[in-house]
């Protein structure tokens, strides 16, 4: 089939990304002004993002004893100094405010007798969120003037001038091309999955850490435009259970379960504490014959067995099912951990677009917020709504100040945009490609894996592995356009890869620039083992004619404001 129908629509503020971010951004404009708004959602608002299958705790929380320069503290040891503390600062500022919005929407937060909320640790506080998604969804639906348009696949932004302008797309089951006209922007598409071979294969290759279906797409479309990027190399490696790929921290943090080797041995303070040094000891055990490893639960009491097979049906029903199934519960076995493949995701670590204070990127008007913003790290659920509502509060500002949005005619983007849709799509007269869009992605994967340092090198590279990654996705790149798929369910697959390839570009080039190995797992360049005093500074990159060319920035302090100079 052929693309031919068309729809315009222009409004004040585009939302793309129904996620957690998107969905605040949403509440935050109509809460502060009466702007019109569209959100433009791939799957469905209901269900869709990080957040689609639940979470049982609010791992960014001020809780009660602890200051916000507490939490800076921790996000700025756990990402050795690689952190905008600017960003840090107005984001901890509203953890606790977001919070208690939503528990008024009706998310269920576990309290003490007292009415206090129960907390996990020093920054995290318990909850029963398996709907903590359709709660936002629902706030969302029932706002006036927005328009949710589900099943729709932004494929590029309308950039002029480097000023946003809108963007454009396709309709996942009804195939019309979409013209969505702005005068702002909020991009909220989450991290990018999928760039490197998974720890399962086959028709379980989407058991993984991050959502499957985050793709990267915010960013290879800022990135195409010349936005400028930071901290690429500060991939995200999970410790997780293995096989399901179910969280540790609720094992780790809710009952207190070390990390010991085949010998029983507790290795964890061995190596270090923080995110990646947790992985880092983990890997390194088994590279040293101390394998498997484990999270000793076999101390723990019934009622803590109890809680955590009930935990998982929260946020990770495979894990209880596998306790269930094998009749090993954690009481009675060890949990194995492992790493997972590397992410890049904003929400963990500091990847993502280089925002100013406001979360506007380098492009006039189009603001990041949630995982797609980088620069500040450990912000999870609560600190993605912060930010949503940071940058939705800077448009109400300028909107007050602006010009309404003005109608345009359809726009030659548009029309090329459904010209490349349309290449896609095989003709009546055409024959099946030799290859289809799973075979280009697992030989991105593969390349990913072995040259930029996947689960298969234990997380190592070298400069000549990085050179000839760079080779390899570049030629994997070239076989793209030679893509032909029957459906438009299957079009989708194609802009998903077309994204992973730009990202992982970008990736290459950041892995080469920082030339130390500042976090061990997340990335250990063997030509450089160290860490390098003259790292203390952010990697960012811009995309100029396919070029990409490094960009090196100082460290902005927390009592600092940052804005771009343009």
């Amino acid at each position: 089939m052929a693309i031919t129908d068309t729809q315009q629509f222009h409004t004040d503020v585009l939302i793309i990304g129904g996620g957690t971010a998107g969905c605040y951004s949403a509440l935050t404009l109509r809460k502060h002004s009466a702007a019109s708004i569209i959100i433009a959602e791939k799957a469905h608002i209901k269900r869709s993002g990080c957040l689609a299958a639940g979470v049982n705790a609010l791992n960014a929380y001020i809780v009660p004893g602890r200051t916000i320069d507490d939490y800076i503290d921790y996000q700025v040891k756990d990402a050795n100094g690689i952190v905008r503390e600017d960003l840090a600062r107005t984001m901890c500022e509203g953890l606790n405010r977001v919070t208690e919005e939503l528990e008024k929407l009706g998310l269920v937060i576990l309290k003490h007798n007292d009415g206090s909320y129960v907390a996990r640790g020093n920054r995290n506080i318990k909850i029963n969120g398996e709907n903590i998604k359709p709660i936002l969804a629902e706030a969302v639906q029932k706002l006036d003037d927005v328009m949710i348009i589900n099943r729709l696949v932004i494929t590029d932004y309308i950039v002029e001038d480097n000023t946003i302008k809108g963007a454009i797309g396709f309709h996942i089951e009804t195939g019309v091309a979409y013209e969505i006209r702005a005068s702002y922007v909020i991009v909220a598409t989450g991290g990018a999955s999928g760039l490197y071979k998974p720890n399962n294969p086959g028709f379980s290759r989407h058991k993984m850490w991050y959502s499957p279906f985050n793709t990267g797409a915010g960013y290879a479309m800022g990135i195409r435009h010349g936005a400028e990027m930071t901290t690429f190399e500060m991939r995200f490696v999970a410790l997780r259970c293995k096989d399901t790929i179910a969280p540790t921290g609720t094992i780790a943090q809710g009952v207190g379960a070390k990390q010991v080797n085949s010998r029983d041995e507790v290795y964890e303070t061995k190596y270090g504490l923080t995110t990646s040094e947790r992985v880092y000891g983990t890997v390194k055990e088994n590279i040293d014959g101390h394998g498997p490893c484990y999270l000793d639960t076999t101390s723990i009491t019934d009622q803590q067995n109890h809680d955590l097979l009930k935990a998982y049906l929260n946020m990770a029903p495979s894990q209880t099912l596998k306790w269930i199934d094998t009749g090993y519960g954690p009481k009675q076995q060890a949990v194995e951990i492992e790493g997972t493949e590397p992410y890049i995701v904003g929400g963990h670590t500091a990847s993502g677009y280089w925002v100013d204070t406001n979360r506007e990127t380098t492009i006039h008007n189009l603001f990041a917020a949630g995982d797609v913003a980088g620069g500040c790290p450990q912000k999870y659920v609560t600190g993605a709504l912060v930010e949503g509502e940071i940058a939705a509060l800077e448009i109400v500002k300028r909107l007050c100040q602006s010009a309404p949005v003005e109608e345009h005619n359809l726009s030659g983007a548009l029309e090329q945009a459904i010209q490349e849709y349309n290449h896609f799509l095989l003709s009546p007269d055409e024959e099946k490609p030799r290859f289809s869009v799973s075979d280009l992605e697992e030989a991105m994967q593969k390349v990913m894996d072995t040259y930029a340092g996947g689960i298969g090198t234990m997380y190592q590279y070298t400069t000549n592995q990085l050179e000839r990654a760079q080779l390899e996705i570049q030629r994997i790149k070239t076989l793209v356009p030679m893509l032909r798929v029957q459906t438009i369910r299957e079009l989708v697959f194609i802009y998903e890869l077309k994204n992973r390839l730009t990202i992982c570009t970008v990736l290459i080039a950041h892995l080469l620039e920082r030339q130390e190995t500042r976090w061990h797992t997340f990335g250990e360049y063997l030509d450089y083992p160290k860490c390098d005093s003259n790292g203390l500074c952010f990697i960012n990159s811009k995309m100029v004619d396919g070029t990409v060319t490094m960009i090196r920035r100082p460290l902005v302090r927390r009592e600092d404001s940052y804005e771009h100079s343009y």
